[in-house]
């Protein structure tokens, strides 16, 4: 199996080398060019690991790493001339699994991409049968976070994964609105009344993505249930 590797950095001539030795041992890379498209790029690309700079245009390396953390947990490295530990901190806190200061050898940042793919998906990966929770031709992956209906793959968020997981796992019963309080949030008296409707809105905007409205039905006083119309 061959896997993917994402390069998000903005210096064109590091970004190339890297892709060039990188490929060398048979990984398939992809290195940014447009930075506004980070997110897009990785939902698309799907990468198995993420080689990431901290000075980027626009927004910086750990506002990009806490974008993905959203998304995946998959192994993310900093590669970065900032060297200072503070940075390193900054960039462990936001969810690296590594980091590497410039200037670097080659083969000490492809020993630890190796180090990484081994240690997630090789031979000292957990060996765990993944979960699936389908209803209906409807599967959702929780430790992917990818949701999959007819072909159609879509990445969701923590918070929404959680919301998908207890509306199936209840299905066709209604899910009270503090049920879901407590699996989302640790300490819900600081959660606004707001937060969770806002949530609820936005697992309706996935579903819509896949083609099904009203997936998601108010039960009013009470909380919700899955509308199964697809």
């Amino acid at each position: 199996m061959s896997h993917k590797i994402y390069i998000v950095e903005d210096d064109i001539s590091i970004s190339t080398l890297l892709k060039d030795y990188i490929e060398k041992y048979g990984f398939e890379v992809v290195v940014e060019e447009n930075f506004d498209n980070i997110i897009t790029t990785f939902v698309n690309f799907k990468p198995d690991l993420v080689l990431l700079d901290v000075n980027l245009p626009k927004f910086d390396g750990f506002y990009w790493c806490r974008c993905i953390r959203q998304q995946s947990n998959i192994p993310i490295i900093f590669v970065s001339a900032r060297d200072s530990n503070l940075d390193q901190i900054r960039a462990l806190e936001s969810g690296a699994d590594d980091y590497i200061t410039k200037p670097f050898y080659y083969d000490v940042v492809m020993a630890k991409i190796k180090s990484q793919i081994r240690r997630v998906y090789g031979e000292y990966s957990p060996k765990i049968d993944e979960r699936i929770l389908e209803l209906d031709g409807l599967k959702f992956y929780p430790e992917r976070l990818e949701i999959e209906l007819e072909n159609k793959t879509l990445v969701i968020t923590k918070k929404e994964g959680i919301l998908l997981e207890c509306l199936i796992k209840k299905y066709p019963k209604v899910v009270s609105r503090d049920y879901l309080l407590e699996k989302i949030w640790d300490d819900i008296e600081f959660v606004e009344e707001n937060t969770l409707n806002v949530n609820v809105r936005r697992i309706r905007k996935r579903f819509e993505e896949l083609g099904i409205n009203d997936a998601v039905q108010t039960v009013r006083g009470v909380g919700y249930k899955l509308n199964k119309n697809w």
